[in-house]
């Protein structure tokens, strides 16, 4: 694998781990309620988001989140998450 390659592998696998910290302070939320403005968490959770939007709202404007009740699973996350496993393994 050239340098070039390896660099775009580390950029996913980057993408990869701020797509799993953001589902992590996400489901804080749920599991011990929101964060005070300004705390770590409410800081972590919004730089998160801030990363990983940009790639997420375009993939959610074409396959917008499954409605199963009162519960909404967001399958722009999961397309995106699948597809860079899918582009890491293609270029290693």
């Amino acid at each position: 694998m050239g340098p070039v390659l390896g660099i775009v592998s580390l950029i996913l696998l980057l993408m990869q781990l701020l797509l799993v910290a953001r589902v992590v302070l996400d489901w804080s939320v749920a599991l011990a309620g929101p964060s005070a403005p300004g705390s770590i968490r409410s800081r972590l959770s919004a730089g998160a988001r801030a990363v990983t939007e940009p790639i997420l709202a375009p993939v959610r404007r074409f396959l917008p989140p499954l409605r199963l009740g009162t519960v909404s699973i967001d399958l722009a996350f999961i397309v995106v998450f699948i597809a860079i496993v899918v582009i890491r393994q293609l270029i290693s």
